[in-house]
């Protein structure tokens, strides 16, 4: 039996605690090319990358990160072959049912960015009992976004104040305004936005949220991308020099 899963190294560098981004975004990107690089079919990657995905987020948890965002499912990923889709899904539906088993004792609060409503019957339902009981909770939040897309949302917000604007609510269009219609209302903007698996753009993701995160890219492919790469891009971003726009004092 072959092993789809390599034994994570745990990395000898320090971070600093009392430094640390409050919230991180991550493409999870490379699920594929991983497998395919091994012999295997697309769907072990994926199941790889979700595996990882838990990895990630406890250690998160772990070391005080208080929210953790993840491109799981685009609206343009619609575009693969049915039955990678119907992979993903299975997969989603799987970890989705784990986790409400674990939620009570691991106490995460998990929402949803993106248009669920589209999504199959049994993975909307989990995704609304999940947010459910999540709601419950305070302290670490993971977001994980399902047939989301940056344009989409941004679209949909304007949608949203325009048909206010039009019934005769007297509203101020200002950035506060319009982050309160988005998918992410109530959650800090990323400070750390990290994609591995090569490639060098956002691909549609948090394009508004995004605006100030430090942009970290790694060659390493997701599945691969374990505790010890998430603590070099968090030493990484420690290591920059956030102005927002201004000058060093």
């Amino acid at each position: 039996m072959i092993s789809i899963f390599r034994k994570k190294q745990k990395w000898a560098g320090k971070l600093d605690l009392t430094n640390l981004p409050r919230h991180i975004a991550i493409i999870m990107d490379g699920n594929g090319r991983w497998a395919t690089r091994r012999g295997l079919p697309r769907s072990a990657g994926h199941a790889a990358g979700a595996e990882n995905f838990r990895t990630i987020a406890t250690h998160c948890k772990d070391i005080g990160v208080e929210f953790l965002t993840v491109y799981a499912f685009s609206t343009e990923n619609w575009r693969r072959p049915e039955e990678e889709v119907s992979a993903i899904m299975g997969l989603l539906e799987k970890y989705l049912g784990e986790a409400l088993e674990k939620m009570e004792r691991d106490r995460i609060k998990m929402k949803f960015f993106g248009e669920i409503e589209a999504l199959p019957e049994r993975l909307y339902a989990l995704a609304r009992r999940t947010e459910e009981i999540g709601a419950r909770y305070e302290g670490f939040q993971v977001n994980i976004c399902i047939n989301y897309g940056g344009r989409d949302e941004i679209i949909r917000a304007t949608k949203s104040y325009a048909e206010d604007f039009a019934a005769g609510e007297a509203l101020e269009l200002s950035e506060e305004q319009f982050s309160s219609r988005l998918f992410s209302a109530g959650v800090p903007e990323p400070e750390l936005l990290i994609r591995p698996g090569g490639e060098k753009r956002l691909s549609n993701f948090l394009l508004w949220q995004a605006a100030y995160a430090e942009l970290y890219f790694s060659d390493v492919l997701w599945p691969d991308f374990g505790t010890e790469q998430l603590e070099r891009a968090i030493s990484w971003f420690q290591g920059r020099n956030r102005r927002f726009g201004g000058v060093t004092k």
